[in-house]
């Protein structure tokens, strides 16, 4: 075989294997977010445990702050930020985790549908805890600042926002488990390191396994073919048998 036919021959068969490239996925906001919400809430924790309450006074404000920019950013942020790119209907996440339990989820780039619920319940309960845990600062260390919108609040209603502050503590620990268990099992599915991923930001591209992707996260440049609608997004969220 000539050289030329070799060279040929090497080309086609690159021809016929997936390409994968790197894409930039998450951005610098929401992997800084994701990290400082699990260092902040595991301190915050442990400095309830521990009574120290300044320290949990402060760290409680921190995340307000977090949750709050988080809540912004979920609509003026990057593309695979932002709710619109991952908030479903209920029908479709009970597909996608039938589609789990069967072992032939499609692959995202981004938040797949179970992840996306997932965050919405995460931040949905991270609301609950910080405006209680401000709740319960202003009504019985008459501190912080609701205190002087709280002062009507009688010793039973305080107690009642300290013990859902306890509850919805309790609840997100419950979902962090779910949430971990979520990345192990997708991690696995689809051969991929998602906790590398968002230290990192990046993902691999496979043109085979349907995942797409918008806009660079801190250019704005498309790197990706995009789906044309969203009807056509929602009606392949998994893949056939």
């Amino acid at each position: 075989m000539s050289d030329f036919q070799q060279s040929q021959a090497t080309v086609a068969a690159k021809d016929t294997q997936p390409a994968e490239t790197k894409t930039r996925v998450w951005d610098r906001f929401v992997r800084f977010f994701h990290w400082s919400l699990v260092i902040a809430f595991a301190l915050a924790y442990w400095s309830a445990k521990a009574g120290k309450h300044e320290l949990h006074a402060w760290l409680g404000y921190f995340l307000v702050g977090l949750v709050l920019a988080r809540l912004v950013w979920g609509v003026i942020g990057s593309s695979h930020a932002r709710f619109s790119n991952f908030v479903h209907s209920p029908t479709i996440v009970l597909r996608y985790l039938k589609a789990i339990a069967a072992n032939r989820p499609r692959r995202f780039l981004g938040h797949n549908p179970a992840g996306g619920i997932m965050v919405v319940a995460l931040l949905v309960t991270l609301v609950c805890i910080t405006f209680t845990g401000l709740t319960v600062l202003a009504v019985i260390d008459f501190d912080g600042p609701l205190v002087d919108l709280l002062k009507p609040m009688s010793d039973q209603q305080a107690f009642a926002a300290w013990s859902f502050h306890v509850y919805a503590v309790n609840i997100i620990l419950g979902l962090v488990g779910l949430h971990l268990l979520g990345v192990l099992v997708a991690s696995i599915q689809h051969k991929e390191n998602l906790v590398h991923a968002m230290i990192t930001g990046y993902k691999d591209h496979d043109e085979e396994s349907g995942a797409t992707a918008t806009a660079d996260p801190e250019t704005g440049r498309v790197q990706l073919p995009v789906y044309s609608s969203l009807l056509e997004r929602n009606e392949t969220i998994y893949q056939e048998q």
